[in-house]
């Protein structure tokens, strides 16, 4: 049997790269022999990511639309019709068995195309809230795998499987990986932990509120692991200390989970699945400024099942010190927050995936 090639198409953001990534490593566990091909958009982080991976990348030329009137708009249709065309020939020299769309600019061109020649296709929904490429695929793909119940809002429900987003699978067990933590980061046991992640560039409105709230931590006794996102990190890495540990990326995330009493988020789709196998206390301050305010709906998702906190990004700086100080004291609502969060989690998710994928491919064979 000839070995199996499969596209697959997502980035823009870490949310739309590592379940990518992750989807690829499975596959490849199963089949050794795949060909993969990854296609992504210009200039975005997925064209380091996807080959630092160990993978093949592609870029269109192909972004979307900005809300505000831009002249960058005027440029969008030129953009798609390239990306079109682009994918089209991609396509036809790579004669893929299936394509996997993990969301982004670039994989609505691609996916477009694939169906277009009848290739099988998936599409995999992190958010809670729909985008408006996995709405516009899904009428010609095959599967949607989402990660929340009630997204037949959005898609057609007989081709729905709720599989969960996948996550790293050094984060399924942390909780033996505490002490460690705690010597890796030269942490002190008799002193609460809070970690700040503001995703993988990083979160602007969060530093900010993280920097002007310096003194309560102190204060408090915390000690604080900051990563503050590459594009920040010049600006806050004066605020480094013994108790305040300011980084621009953290390499290992399941120590700094581990390490964690507490933790502040964006509210991201695939930080929630992981926060979700984590089990800890969170504190979710969604970005207002993402499309069809999905963070904020991903963080509902949760909060309505009393498994975190949700602080509004414009509430934030009044209400960040009463939230932190009552989570900090209170042993057993850090744990029922835990434990609630804990609930959610779909750990297997990457698993049935590619076990769709795979039904997928034999249903043609």
């Amino acid at each position: 049997m000839r070995p199996y090639k499969v596209i697959i198409s997502g980035g823009g953001t870490g949310g739309h790269i590592y379940p990518a990534i992750a989807i690829a490593k499975e596959i490849e566990r199963r089949y050794p022999d795949t060909e993969f091909l990854f296609v992504g958009a210009k200039d975005r982080m997925e064209m380091q990511k996807v080959p630092q991976a160990g993978y093949e990348i592609i870029g269109l030329w192909i972004s979307g639309i900005q809300r505000k009137l831009s002249l960058e708009n005027l440029k969008f249709p030129f953009k798609l019709i390239a990306s079109l065309w682009k994918s089209r020939k991609i396509i036809k020299k790579f004669k893929p068995d299936v394509v996997i769309g993990t969301g982004g600019f670039a994989s609505g061109p691609l996916l477009k195309m694939a169906t277009a020649r009848n290739i099988p296709a998936l599409i995999q929904e992190q958010n809670s809230y729909a985008g408006i490429t996995n709405k516009l695929l899904s009428k010609k793909v095959q599967k949607i795998c989402v990660a929340y119940n009630e997204m037949h809002r959005f898609f057609p429900k007989e081709k729905l499987i709720k599989t969960g987003n996948p996550v790293r699978s050094d984060l399924l067990d942390i909780t033996s990986k505490r002490t460690a933590a705690f010597e890796k980061y030269n942490l002190s046991h008799n002193a609460k932990v809070v970690l700040v992640i503001g995703g993988s560039l990083g979160a602007r409105a969060v530093n900010q509120l993280i920097s002007g709230h310096l003194g309560f931590f102190k204060k408090q006794g915390v000690q604080l692991l900051w990563q503050t996102g590459k594009l920040y990190y010049e600006q806050y890495k004066k605020h480094q200390s013994d108790e305040i540990q300011v980084m621009a990326y953290i390499d290992q995330m399941d120590m700094a989970y581990a390490a964690a009493d507490v933790i502040v988020s964006r509210a991201g789709a695939s930080s929630v699945s992981e926060l979700c196998i984590v089990g800890k206390a969170t504190v979710f301050i969604p970005s207002p400024n993402v499309a069809e305010d999905h963070q904020t709906k991903n963080a509902e998702a949760v909060t309505s099942k009393q498994a975190g906190i949700l602080i509004k990004e414009s509430q934030a700086s009044q209400e960040f010190e009463d939230v932190l100080t009552a989570l900090l004291t209170d042993e057993g609502q850090r744990k029922d927050l835990g434990e609630n969060i804990k609930k959610l989690a779909l750990p297997q998710a990457t698993a049935h995936i590619v076990d769709e994928v795979e039904n997928l491919i034999q249903s043609i064979a």
